[in-house]
């Protein structure tokens, strides 16, 4: 137990723990400075340096690991300082632990000197070793654990992965994204009441963007389901189309007004003088009540019944002094990402508004820490009391802020609406570069003048009132993308090989420019729905099977593919569920990632870890029987039934033959859907130079639980320890079920770059891979096999596929009444006699 506990925290340790050094200069021979290392940092099991250095190369070495590159990187801020040129960085690691900086030579810095120049002596970096940190560590390990106790328990009794998951969580081995709740009554459910006609008053200033200003009058014009007025102010626009084009354009519209500005005055000064005008302005006797001013960019783009829908929060809330729409770029009214630009095509932002129409109006309605002027209304009652926006803010970019903010501390409110999308063509008038000096400058002021403004904006994002609504929008731009139809993944939480698999897949997709939604189970709440494009990620959770489908049913087209579902609740459901999600047209996979959908137990193991072949009924092991959230049992004919219905709609897909021959097995109907498609390895692993003598060191490789063979593990490296035959060194990690005695051992998390140097500095002369469960790929094996060195592996699954295939592969009959830790020793003394790493495809 013991053992086990200290091997669990080494894990921990490694995750939570970080030491930071000092930087420090670089100076050739000369005594001249030709560097300096900014960042020496131990953190999550790696060491990594990063600085500036006019140097050829640059070389970090540690307990007998290298990692090399030329300074290359770009770094502005040195060019600048320095007059060195930019490309000076470099940003160094290499898989560290503490031991290694207690026993190895201190970690250090080799730079080869640019042809011509005074050599570099070699730099010794010092990292302080934890004394406090170490303490507050074990001390945090040591509440983390009383907290997890109740999952550890339900991990021992039932097995049951969702309780490992939570005990990774409780010891923040993992990291869970988190995020709020979907609002199940976004979409609109009934009619809705009339409001009181109202004209209002557009203040649209113009200066420049000519092609977009006569797209936005058209709008106006087309789109306004409101009577309305406009006072346009041009603002001295070099373009000399443009002055002409609204003289021509007012004159024929009586309810226009062009005011021209004598010189170029900047967008804050025109607008004051727009909002003058209309304040000043009002309806005649026997019209409609004066309604909120409309403040429009000239690269808005407005959409069919706009501005009802905009004033309607006027007349159903009190004290609303400013409502700002969705759109593709509005800061934290952005979608489908909060704060970030998404450019659109033409036609996209019509489609959008589309679905916002849907949403029910009082739904989502939210109060922000300010309004984004690109279109935002705002009340007349409020203007009369702050009248003008700062002109202190110069040409622009801020003001609203400043403005929003004065009427938040008379009482004011600024609501976001969800339920209408205006398209921003947003940075046309300045340009990119002097929006962003603008911005930065401003922002400043508004930091000094409203100190609480960041925090409050952080929290709005933070807690994102409006993130259904911007899901929903985000995935009708994602269906409006193009005709070909969006994936939806259905995906657990737990991590791993699956996880790793379909970030690949996701990645992918995006480097195609298609956004891929996943569909996870397993969380906190049962489903988290995600939105992944270029721009980042948005989601929220739901317990509701019917939020999670009216979502989804905004894209007009689907690609369901099941990845993997293993701990949901009630996963049984899970087939009815994707059937229920596809509509006519749509299509559909299935990945076996593992065996979940021929069997509650994925990994095809038994209730005491035992592999018998593909799972065909009856079977009495309750390890394939599952037992419902209502106590109703599922047995393994009726498990299997359930997704045959969806895996008769959709491509079988697997990674190995000996996936296909176990998926046929069980469903030998639906072998016609059935496609090999085997993963490619996603590094470059060079070849490895075995050592020439000395006793075997078998490495094994990953992260090793119950059915990756844990219990051979420690039985092979207890005997090995006994008899002296040779050494076992784990790179990965073991369940802390198990416990490795004290002379194997046990490296840690590690990257496959590091295989070379690590495969040297323990002397690995084979690799194990002990999996007794039948892989339905295996990463490991190949990444092993690629190294040249002799990999054993159990003849079962996709690693006996592998290692049967290979000249360096050895493959280990299996034999569930077999001592297979001894199969192990046997055949590492065959290869042995035989000629040891040179010669080892006939030793079987």
């Amino acid at each position: 137990m013991i053992r086990r506990l200290r091997a669990l925290y080494g894990r921990y340790e490694a995750a939570h723990l970080r030491l930071g050094g000092r930087g420090t200069e670089i100076r050739d021979s000369s005594g001249e400075t030709v560097g300096y290392v900014d960042q020496l940092v131990l953190e999550a099991g790696r060491l990594r340096v990063t600085g500036w250095a006019l140097a050829a190369r640059v070389r970090l070495v540690l307990a007998g690991l290298e990692a090399e590159a030329a300074p290359v990187l770009r770094r502005p801020d040195v060019a600048t300082a320095l007059g060195h040129p930019e490309t000076v960085g470099f940003d160094l690691s290499l898989p560290a632990r503490l031991d290694d900086l207690r026993r190895a030579e201190a970690p250090g810095l080799i730079l080869t000197e640019e042809q011509g120049h005074p050599a570099i002596p070699p730099l010794s970096l010092s990292v302080p070793l934890p004394g406090r940190a170490r303490l507050r560590t074990l001390a945090g390990f040591g509440r983390d654990l009383v907290l997890a106790a109740p999952a550890v328990v339900g991990w021992r009794l039932t097995r049951d992965p969702k309780y490992r998951a939570r005990v990774k969580a409780r010891l923040r081995l993992a990291t869970p994204r988190t995020t709020g709740p979907l609002e199940p009554g976004l979409f609109l459910a009934r009619p809705l009441p009339a409001i009181t006609p109202q004209r209002i008053t557009i203040v649209l200033p113009v200066y420049n963007a000519f092609d977009l200003l006569k797209d936005c009058l058209v709008r106006v014009e087309a789109h306004t389901d409101l009577p309305w007025r406009m006072v346009m102010i041009e603002d001295g626009s070099t373009d000399e189309r443009v002055l002409p084009f609204l003289r021509d354009w007012a004159a024929t519209r009586d309810q226009v007004t062009l005011l021209e500005n004598p010189q170029n005055m900047g967008f804050i000064a025109s607008v004051n003088r727009g909002l003058a005008q209309a304040m000043a302005e009002t309806a005649p006797e026997d019209g409609p009540d004066e309604g909120p001013i409309v403040l429009l960019n000239s690269d808005a783009l407005v959409p069919a019944g706009w501005a009802s829908r905009l004033i309607r929060p006027f007349q159903s809330h009190d004290n609303i002094a400013s409502v700002t729409p969705m759109s593709n770029d509005a800061e934290i009214f952005s979608a489908p990402v909060i704060c970030a630009r998404q450019m659109l095509e033409p036609g996209q932002g019509d489609a959008i508004d589309a679905v916002a129409q849907g949403f029910e109006p009082e739904a989502l309605l939210s109060v922000a820490p300010t309004g984004v002027g690109f279109c935002m209304a705002m009340g007349r009652d409020w203007l009369a009391r702050v009248p003008e926006l700062d002109t202190s803010f110069g040409r622009g970019y801020g003001e609203e802020v400043d403005w929003c903010q004065k009427v938040a501390q008379l009482g004011g409110r600024h609501l976001g609406l969800p339920g209408l999308f205006v398209e921003h063509r947003g940075g046309e008038s300045f340009g990119s570069d002097e929006k962003r000096a603008l911005v930065a400058k401003n922002n400043q002021i508004v930091s000094h003048r409203y100190p609480e403004y960041d925090r409050e904006v952080q929290d709005f994002i933070a807690a994102d009132p409006m993130r259904t609504a911007r899901l929903a929008l985000g995935l009708a731009w994602a269906g409006s993308l193009s005709e070909a139809p969006v994936p939806v993944y259905l995906a657990h939480a737990l991590g791993g090989g699956a996880e790793h698999a379909l970030q690949h897949r996701i990645a992918g997709d995006l480097q195609d420019g298609r956004p891929a939604v996943i569909l996870r189970v397993g969380g906190a709440r049962r489903y988290q729905l995600e939105l992944i494009s270029a721009q980042g990620l948005t989601l929220g959770q739901s317990d509701e099977a019917s939020t999670i489908a009216r979502l989804l049913a905004v894209l007009p087209r689907r690609h369901l593919v099941y990845s993997c579902g293993v701990g949901d609740p009630d996963p049984v459901t899970l087939p009815d569920l994707l059937l229920d999600l596809m509509a006519e047209g749509d299509s559909a996979e299935m990945l076996f990632h593992d065996y979940f959908p021929l069997s509650p137990a994925y990994t095809l193991l038994d209730s005491k870890g035992r592999y018998h072949g593909a799972p065909l009924p009856p079977q009495d092991d309750p390890a394939f029987r599952l037992r419902r959230p209502d106590g109703t049992e599922v047995t393994l004919q009726d498990w299997q039934a359930a997704w045959a219905g969806f895996a008769a709609r959709a491509e079988l897909v697997v990674f190995s033959q000996a996936s296909a021959d176990i998926l046929g097995a069980v469903w030998p109907d639906l072998a016609t859907r059935i496609v090999i498609r085997p993963h490619a390895l996603r590094h470059d692993i060079p070849r490895l130079i075995p050592p020439l003598d000395g006793k075997p060191v078998l490495g094994v490789l990953g992260n090793i639980g119950l059915q990756k063979g844990a219990g051979v593990v420690v039985d092979l490296a207890t005997r090995l320890e006994r008899s002296g035959a040779g050494s076992l060194v784990l790179v990965g990690n073991i369940d802390p079920a198990y416990a490795l005695p004290a002379q194997a051992q046990l490296h840690g998390s590690y990257a496959v770059e590091d295989l070379p140097g690590l495969a040297a500095r323990y002397g690995i002369s084979h690799w194990l891979i002990p999996s007794i469960w039948p892989e339905t790929f295996c990463y490991t094996v190949h990444e092993a096999l690629a190294t040249g060195l002799p990999v054993l592996a159990f003849g079962i699954g996709a690693q006996g596929d592998a290692v049967r295939a290979a000249p360096n592969g050895i493959e280990m009959d299996f034999d569930l009444e077999a001592d297979l830790a001894q199969r192990v020793l046997d055949a590492l003394s065959l290869t042995a006699a035989k000629g040891g790493a040179h010669d080892v495809k006939d030793v079987t």
